[in-house]
């Protein structure tokens, strides 16, 4: 039949040494218990201040005793303090000890003072995940930083984001906090969100209002891994995505194109010679670090068979009066046959797409053609289709689309739309970009504001939205992360956050309704006081989506 199931946590009978003892230098700590217990994962869920070296440590667990032999020297005049948190549960039920934290000094005293405030993720997540959030602290004569090293002193979020760290000797200390994805107690820049604050902290009082935002920011140098010649084409694999390039050539998009692909650059020459030919060029990645180059490119005749010319198009698209064809494509477009080029509207009628109405938005992208289309009010039909005949567009290899490309579009009725959302932007810092979202973080309208705080969007379908701010401080009109060696903080990202429903980001946008939004910026990372009410990222069911300004 068996008892009642055991609910109760072990109790802690005693320690070596005893909690708050002073002026000793223990090799081996002892935890007696209640009850049998067993200890997870000590190197991860135990978090010892200042740093030790964990990997030399052994930890067993016999019976109702813990014993840890350190295995190394302490420093003098430091207080240590083990947090057990989880690690140890009795041996049946796993029921966790609680508050299982012991505190010595190595000195005459135990150090006193504690440093505190809050993580927020910069992107919202999908599920609020604190779990392996950590804040470190470390001293200003410290050889090592967040992405190279440990911290001397080290603390776990909460579920909440909110972070103690105690016992701590006063002195000057750089702070920095990171999801430590992969247990390393350190940051890894190029998978892992972290921050940190611009100043020093001097921790001679208590702290109780740091705010940290965290963030990813690749922080590697450009290099180029690889470039060699690729059939006709000339190819370049760079180390990581780049924002930004500068290529100079006296043929560049004469005869000499290019497309970007993730970390892949294709060079494409109309007029091939079979000689190498220089090419300079500029790279940028999203951190601002460049790279000034030159490779010698060789285009030569190959068997190899071309690419074909493959696109996507922006269909499924609503609009009010005019709407825009976005087609991309997978190689530079050099030419436009426009007689196979126009919107259908009903079974018999089209509306020929005209030249001043195809365009680039960015002059060095051949891949990605835009159409602007204007309805007019006497069409009463609902659905439009942009069509485009097989051989409409031809790319810079003379390879031409092989099958028909469909976009539909679909004119909204008057009586589905929302008058207006106005919105408010408590900030005087400028530009802003406002961006308008749907209800799965994809950008619907995007206003730049140089000098005012207030926007109004008309004319939208009724729906969910959400309002997203982006304080473009260096006015290049995308959002830019942080970079550590220039002490440089991420660009803040802030939305409307609806109070009275639970914080949701969300906006319930109805038919005939006309909406008025405040969105305040977010707490001031640093020491600034922490407020009640103000704009924080809130956990939605939302991936993290960082945007892509264009």
């Amino acid at each position: 039949m068996g008892g009642p199931k055991d609910l109760d946590p072990p109790k802690l009978l005693e320690t070596n040494p005893k909690n708050n003892a002073v002026n000793i230098r223990p090799s081996t700590i002892t935890l007696d218990f209640d009850e049998y217990i067993n200890i997870e994962n000590p190197n991860k869920q135990v978090i010892i201040t200042p740093r030790i070296k964990k990997d030399e440590m052994q930890v067993l667990a016999v019976k109702n005793r813990v014993t840890m032999k350190l295995n190394q020297e302490l420093e003098d005049n430091t207080t240590y303090v083990f947090n057990f948190q989880k690690s140890i549960t009795d041996i049946t039920e796993k029921n966790p000890a609680e508050n299982l934290k012991l505190v010595f000094s190595t000195g005459e005293n135990i150090d006193s003072l504690t440093f505190s405030g809050k993580v927020n993720f910069l992107f919202p997540q999908r599920e609020k995940n604190m779990k392996d959030v950590l804040v470190g602290l470390y001293p200003l004569s410290d050889t090592t930083d967040v992405l190279s090293g440990p911290p001397y002193y080290i603390g776990q979020a909460d579920t909440l984001g909110r972070f103690q760290i105690t016992n701590i000797k006063a002195g000057a200390y750089s702070a920095y906090a990171w999801h430590d994805i992969n247990n390393s107690l350190k940051a890894e820049d190029k998978t892992e969100p972290y921050g940190f604050l611009d100043a020093e902290v001097n921790i001679t009082d208590n702290i109780d209002n740091a705010q940290f935002y965290i963030s990813k920011a690749d922080l590697s140098p450009i290099k180029i891994n690889r470039s060699s010649p690729v059939g006709t084409n000339y190819d370049i694999i760079l180390s990581k995505p780049i924002t930004e390039v500068e290529v100079e050539h006296p043929d560049i998009h004469k005869k000499l194109f290019y497309r970007i692909k993730d970390k892949n650059m294709r060079f494409y020459h109309t007029d091939f010679e079979g000689d190498s030919t220089a090419i300079g060029l500029v790279f940028k990645d999203s951190v601002g670090f460049k790279k000034d180059t030159m490779v010698f490119a060789k285009f030569q005749e190959s068997d190899r068979s071309k690419e074909k010319l493959e696109s996507t198009i922006n269909s499924g698209t609503n609009f009010v009066r005019k709407f825009t064809s976005e087609i991309t494509f997978n190689k530079p477009i050099k030419k436009i046959t426009l007689d196979s080029l126009f919107v259908k509207y009903d079974t018999a009628s089209i509306i020929p797409v005209k030249r001043e109405w195809i365009y680039l938005k960015d002059s060095s992208d051949y891949t990605k053609i835009y159409i602007d289309i204007a309805i007019p009010d006497s069409l009463k039909n609902e659905v439009f289709t942009v069509y485009s005949a097989d051989s409409t567009f031809f790319d810079v290899e003379g390879l031409t689309n092989e099958n028909k490309i469909e976009g539909t579009y679909r004119k909204l009725k008057k009586e589905v739309l929302a008058d207006a959302l106005r919105v408010k932007i408590n900030s005087n810092r400028y530009p802003l970009i406002i961006q308008l979202l749907n209800n799965k973080d994809q950008l619907v309208k995007e206003e730049y504001l140089k000098d005012k705080n207030e926007i109004v969007f008309m004319e939208l379908e009724a729906g969910t939205y959400r309002v997203r701010v982006i304080e473009d401080l260096n006015g290049n009109r995308r959002w830019d992360p942080s970079n550590l060696t220039e002490k440089r903080q991420a660009e803040p990202i802030y939305y409307h956050i609806n109070s009275e429903n639970d914080n949701s980001r969300d906006i319930i946008l109805k038919a005939g309704w006309d909406n008025e939004i405040t969105i305040n910026p977010l707490n001031p990372i640093g020491l600034g006081l922490l407020k009640n009410g103000e704009n924080e990222p809130s956990p939605t069911k939302d991936e993290e989506n960082q945007p892509t300004i264009r």
